[in-house]
This record gives C-alpha cells, structure tokens and sequence, in this order.
C-alpha cells in the first residue's frame, strides 16, 4: 500500500498537464489512499485479474499522466479504455474517490492527443445530430420489425451476430403482453380494486423521452406515460429535448456533452416542469450530473444544477408516494438487476424493487452479484467486445440460476446487452424494464381516471 509520505510527494509534485479537464479534477486523486477496497467491486479486474485494470490501479496511471511520467498516447492508455466506467468502485470506496469524474476528466485530457476511438466516432456524431438519429433509429426500428435480427444473430459469426441480437431484444415482451391480456380479461367488467389516483401530485413532471427509448423503446415511454398519469401527475411536455449526451462524456467528447447539456437545460427549463422523470439509468445520472459539467460555464452553472436538482429516476418519483398497486396474471416469476448507473451513480437501489413489490401476481426472486456490470457501459461493447463478453459472461450465469422467465432492468444499454447475452445462449427469459411490468398490471384509464 501506498505509503502517506508517497502521497504527498504525488500530491506535491508538478503538473505537466496544465488547464486539462484532468488537472482541474486531481484533487479528486488525492482522495485515494489505495486501501483495495475497489478491487473485488471492479469488473475489469475480476475478469482480467489486472493491476492496472483496477479503480486504484488507473488512479495511479492518471497521476503519472498529469505528473508526465506517462505520455497521454502510452500504451498504458488502454487500462483506461477498458474500464467500463460502472462506478461499483465508488460504492465501495470509504475515502469518496469521485472516481467517474476523474474517467471522464481523464479521457476527455487524452482525447485531443489519441482521438475518439474510431468506432465510436460515427457513433457520436450521429447521437448529436437528432435528424440523423431520428433517421438511423426509424431505420433500426423498421428493420427489426421484419424479424431478420434474429434470425441474422443465429448465422452470423459472433462479432455480427451480437449486434443483431441487441436490436432484437427491444422487441416488447411477449410474456408482458400475454400477462396483461389475462389480467384484464380477468378484471373485464369488475371495479378495480386499486383505482388510479385523481389528485395530481405536487407540480407537474415532464419525461426526458431519451434517443434510443424514444427510438426502440417506444412500449417503455408509454407505460412510463401510463403509469405516471395512473399515479396522479400533471404531466407536461419538453419540446425540444436531445440525447443526453453520457455517451459523449464517457468517450472524452466534452465538447458534444456539454453542447448537448445545453439543449436540454433549455428544454426542461421552457417546460416549467417541477420534476424530470427519467427512465433510462444512464441518462438518469447524466442529467444529475448536468450542474458538475456547466460548473465553469456563468451563464449555465445555476440553469444546469436546477435541472440536476429536479431529475429523478422513475423508481424515484413513483416510491416517494408509493406507487398504485397493480395485479398482474400468469404468475411470472420475476429477477431484478439493477444498471450500474442506477445503482452505483445515482444510488437508487431500493426504489425499483419497491416499484414490483406493488404488483401482485409476481415471484420476484433476488439475482446473486445483482451489483456486478453487465458490460454494456454505453458503447462499451463495441469498442470493447472482449472485455464486455467477460464480463457479461458471469451475470448470464447467475440470471440461469433464478430461472426466472422475466429479467427487469431500467436502462436501454442493459437491456439490450443482456438480450442479446439471453437470445444468443438459447434461454427463454426475456428482458422488460420495471415500469412495463407495472403499467401491465393496471386496468386500462378511462377518460374518468
């Protein structure tokens, strides 16, 4: 272990990196005092059983970068491409290492040196560009509904196949669809037992539609419509919405976050909504995290915390009250992995399962190591197909061992990377967010409720 005397010679000495996003996040550095904590939390080294590829490991690659000792182009770099920037590290950290703002600030210092990874470049181009991804995702949308992603993802090699099976599994869930129909045939005719609340909540609540949920996710948006119009909210429109931007901060594209951010403070600040409902993790702790990157911008720094201050994950809004019960037929039995960005980044952990545990008619059963990646991180596992198959490996194995028919998650990137981990091993169970599942289990509103 690091000795405190190496710390603060570390902490002392120069900084070769001035005006860097890195150099302005090092004091977070110095919070780390190496004690190991982080190591049996990290994906990376788990799988790869690396050093270097630990949250302590790449702390001590991030001094060496601002201190000079490494060049920004090293190929020691490339412990900092494979972290899959969960942040199960700050969970179990007891010192508060702000360690997915040192990621972020780190490689958004080596971008200008290395470049955007070149797979991802179109990739964020397009999700900054909103007719160019309105167009790619009707595209997505239309070509998956001619049913050749699956079947494409069961003859194509594995590197082609894996992509295909991600667009298959946004398909809605059969199992959902049946469970609802037998639920209200079931009711058909009978009073509910639990009606939708008539008083609206306090304030009104706009959605953040997101890209790829508005995009291929369009069944979740209007469950979560559903659900939060049964639970009594004045819902409210943000017209003027764009990606969020978390894929470009994760890669290093400050430029494009905070261009993005921008958009959507303005956004949700003309919509005169007092809470943000949002439904995809990651987007989720985007968006808290809106007031940390306009932090240096005057004219945005108060706007962007506003907006952080009033953001909730939809498990959030829906547990403060305590969300209508529902009852839903068939008798699913039910698992719950949480997405690292909801779990880890903004540490909502409770509020999802009290979400299922109003919906009578569910086994829900806990999945070991629920606190584990699943190795989407974005775009993760494009860039690093290796590494995310790693690390997907493990979390399939536990999800076989509940034998559940149904998996909940609540973020896009999770649900497709376990999809696609689930249709191509040949299992039967299907991946739903939390809040289909919910609205499922209420009877259809009226123009009354």
């Amino acid at each position: 272990m690091t000795s405190s005397r190496d710390l603060a010679h570390a902490a002392a000495a120069p900084c070769a990196l001035p005006n860097t996003p890195l150099a302005h996040a090092a004091a977070g550095l110095d919070a780390c005092v190496h004690c190991g904590f982080c190591l049996q939390a990290c994906p990376t080294y788990v799988n790869l059983e690396d050093e270097n590829d630990s949250p302590r490991g790449r702390i001590v690659l991030m001094r060496r970068m601002l201190e000079g000792d490494i060049a920004l182009d090293d190929p020691a770099a490339q412990h900092i491409d494979r972290c899959l920037g969960c942040r199960a590290c700050e969970t179990a950290c007891p010192s508060g290492v702000p360690y997915g703002e040192l990621l972020e600030a780190t490689r958004a210092t080596m971008a200008p040196t290395r470049g955007i990874p070149l797979i991802a470049r179109p990739i964020l181009f397009v999700f900054r560009h909103h007719v160019l991804l309105r167009a790619a995702l009707i595209g997505a949308k239309v070509f998956r509904a001619t049913g050749l992603p699956r079947l494409l993802a069961r003859l194509l090699p594995a590197r082609l196949a894996f992509p295909m099976a991600m667009l298959a599994s946004t398909t809605p869930s059969r199992a959902v669809k049946e469970a609802r129909a037998q639920s209200h045939d079931a009711s058909r005719g009978t009073a509910p037992d639990t009606p939708a609340r008539t008083a609206p909540a306090s304030g009104k609540t706009a959605m953040l539609e997101g890209c790829v949920m508005s995009g291929l996710f369009t069944h979740v948006n209007a469950a979560t419509v559903d659900v939060l119009a049964h639970n009594g909210h004045a819902l409210c429109q943000a017209p003027g919405q764009r990606c969020c931007g978390a894929l470009h901060a994760h890669a290093g594209d400050m430029h494009g976050a905070k261009a993005l951010a921008r958009l959507n403070v303005a956004a949700f600040e003309a919509s005169g909504a007092d809470t943000i409902a949002v439904n995809a993790a990651g987007c989720g702790a985007m968006l808290k995290q809106y007031g940390h990157l306009l932090q240096d911008e005057p004219e945005w720094a108060a706007r962007a915390q506003r907006i952080s201050d009033r953001t909730r994950d939809i498990s959030e809004v829906l547990a403060a009250a305590g969300p209508v019960p529902g009852v839903l037929a068939g008798g699913l039995r039910v698992t719950h992995d949480p997405p690292c960005h909801q779990m880890h980044a903004q540490r909502v952990v409770a509020q999802p399962l009290k979400v299922l545990s109003v919906i009578q008619g569910l086994e829900v059963v806990p999945l070991e190591d629920a606190d584990q990646c699943c190795g989407s991180a974005g775009i993760y596992n494009l860039v690093e197909p290796g590494t995310s198959d790693a690390v997907l490996a493990p979390k399939l194995a536990r999800i076989a061992e509940t034998r559940a028919s149904v998996l909940a998650t609540g973020n896009p990137g999770c649900m497709m990377q376990l999809g696609a981990g689930l249709l191509l091993s040949g299992s039967d169970t299907t991946v739903v967010h939390p809040i289909e599942l919910l609205a499922a289990s209420y009877p259809p509103r009226t123009s009354a409720s």
